[in-house]
C-alpha cells in the first residue's frame, strides 16, 4: 500500500507571513493539530504544530501577557527542517519514520508542493485496516521453523476448512531465530476446528493456547 491511498488530501496550509493568531484560528476551526507552511509559490518551507503554538503563545496565567506575540509571523516559530514523503512511498516505510523520528505528522509532497498529509492517527487506522482487527474474526498465532514454505503449509490447512483469511503477519521468534511466528486473522468466530487441524499437523499454536499458558 502506498501513502497516497491513505493520505488526507484536504490539507490546510498557511503562508510564512501569516501570524500565530491565524494559525490558532485555523486549528480551532478545522480541528487539526498540524499546519504546513508554504511560500508565495505554494512550496513547502516549514510546519507548525499545536505544540509550537502553545510554546509561543502567552499564558492565560500571565498577569501581563504579551498579546503582540500572536501577531508574530509563522516563519518565526515554524520548524524549517521538515520530514516529508512522496505519494508513492510505501506505508510500512513511512511508519518506520514515524517511529524512529518520533513525529506526529508527515506532509506529502510532490515537486515541493503539499498535496496531502498523514498523521500518526492515520497510520494507526491503516494498521487496523491491514490487520482486519475491526472485523468479526479470530486471531491465531502459529510458531513454525524459519524456512521457506511454512506460510503456504498453514494456509493450505486453513483452506481445507473453507475459512477466509483476512490478514497475515509474520514476526521473528524473540528467543530463537530458528523459528518465526505467523499471525492469522480468519473470518470465523469459532476457530477450534482450524486450531485442531494445525496442531494435528505438528505445529505449535501460541494463541489461543487452550491450556491458558504459553509455552
Amino acid at each position: 500500500m502506498v501513502i497516497e491511498e491513505i493520505m488526507n488530501r484536504n490539507v490546510f496550509s498557511l503562508k510564512e507571513s501569516q501570524t500565530i493568531a491565524d494559525a490558532i484560528k485555523v486549528m480551532q476551526e478545522k480541528n487539526i493539530r498540524h499546519l504546513p507552511i508554504v511560500n508565495n509559490e505554494e512550496e513547502l518551507t516549514g510546519i507548525v504544530s499545536d505544540r509550537d503554538i502553545k510554546d509561543a503563545s502567552p499564558s492565560i496565567l500571565d498577569t501581563d501577557p504579551n498579546k503582540e506575540v500572536l501577531q508574530s509571523p509563522l516563519y518565526s516559530i515554524m520548524k524549517k527542517e521538515v520530514i516529508t514523503a512522496h505519494p508513492l512511498d510505501f506505508v510500512e516505510e513511512i511508519s518506520t519514520i514515524f517511529y524512529e523520528q518520533r513525529i506526529s505528522s508527515i506532509p506529502i509532497v510532490d515537486k515541493r508542493r503539499v498535496i496531502g498529509i498523514v498523521t500518526e492517527t492515520d497510520m494507526l487506522h491503516t494498521l487496523i485496516l491491514l490487520t482486519g482487527a475491526h472485523q468479526p474474526s479470530s486471531h491465531i498465532e502459529v510458531q513454525v521453523a524459519n524456512v521457506s514454505g511454512k506460510l503456504a503449509d498453514i494456509t493450505q490447512i486453513i483452506r481445507k476448512r473453507n475459512v477466509n483469511i483476512i490478514s497475515v503477519l509474520v514476526y521473528p521468534c524473540s528467543h530463537d531465530e530458528q523459528f518465526k511466528n505467523i499471525v492469522f486473522r480468519i473470518q470465523t468466530m469459532n476457530p477450534t476446528a482450524v486450531i485442531n487441524d494445525i496442531k494435528n499437523e505438528g505445529y505449535e499454536v501460541l494463541w489461543p493456547n487452550m491450556s491458558g499458558v504459553k509455552k
